[in-house]
């Protein structure tokens, strides 16, 4: 969800999508992590590839969500929402 919902702001490479999630203790994942899930969204038709030139160096390949990944996106978030708030109302019934 969270890979979707960064490359729904705006398309990114590999590399940087791994920076951005260490930025995020708990969401930290590393290449090994990273790069593999990334080509499972691309096959599953969640995300788009294309190359382009890099200031610093060869072309990187830079991913960007497809419709069917918005609409997947939405769909987790809205998940994600419900799971929250069941846990929240779970938390203030007083049970362990």
């Amino acid at each position: 969800m969270c890979i979707l919902r960064l490359l729904a702001a705006h398309p990114n490479y590999g590399y940087e999508i791994v920076t951005t999630l260490d930025q995020f203790s708990p969401l930290a994942a590393g290449e090994n992590t990273v790069y593999p899930l990334l080509r499972r969204l691309k096959a599953d038709g969640l995300l788009e590839t294309f190359m382009q030139d890099s200031p610093t160096g060869p072309p990187r390949q830079y991913y960007r969500i497809t419709r069917q990944g918005r609409a997947r996106l939405e769909a987790l978030e809205r998940e994600w929402d419900a799971m929250t708030d069941a846990v929240k109302r779970f938390g203030r019934t007083g049970q362990d």
